[in-house]
């Protein structure tokens, strides 16, 4: 299977922020950036992979560096950075910028992880990524410390799923 560079998996989407997307802070709802966030991260691992469908094995962290406004144009830019034998690493980066003056700041990052699954619904092999700019390669370089991180973050939430109750609290 040949290698592609991240550039091939890149999806860029932006949108306004509506009075509907606004929290009680007037400021984007967290779930309502996390939904667009999946969103592109999905359309940049089916890119990759060229496969129908591309789920979701995990969201590493979406960490909100600053409030996005309703005055606010949204950008999501997405790739994969990293790939294994069958999962790939999508980052994630969120521009808001100012409508009324054009300044641009990074408002969010993330890290969601994929994987492919065949017609049988089983996990396929996907293609290694080619890491070109400096951002893609500082991503690719750090990528093994992210996935040790989510391998025991894995075990830690199999270990919490084993000790925590079934029963509902108003039973």
């Amino acid at each position: 299977m040949e290698a592609k560079r991240a550039t091939e998996s890149r999806i860029v989407n932006t949108d306004q922020v509506l009075t509907c997307d606004l929290n009680n802070y007037n400021t984007l709802f967290g779930g309502v950036l996390m939904k667009k966030l999946d969103s592109c991260a999905t359309l940049s691992a089916r890119r990759h992979a060229r496969a129908k469908e591309c789920v979701t094995a995990s969201t590493d962290s979406i960490d909100f560096l600053c409030p996005i406004h309703q005055t606010d144009s949204v950008c999501i830019e997405s790739f994969v950075s990293f790939t294994g034998k069958t999962s790939m690493e999508i980052f994630c980066k969120v521009i808001a910028e100012d409508m009324m003056n054009g300044n641009r700041r990074i408002a969010a990052t993330a890290f969601l992880t994929f994987v492919a699954l065949g017609e049988d619904k089983k996990p396929l092999e996907v293609p290694a990524v080619i890491p070109e700019t400096e951002e893609e390669k500082f991503l690719f370089e750090t990528a093994d410390g992210r996935a040790e991180m989510r391998k025991i973050r894995r075990t830690k939430s199999k270990e919490l799923a084993k000790n925590i109750t079934l029963s509902k609290p108003w039973d």
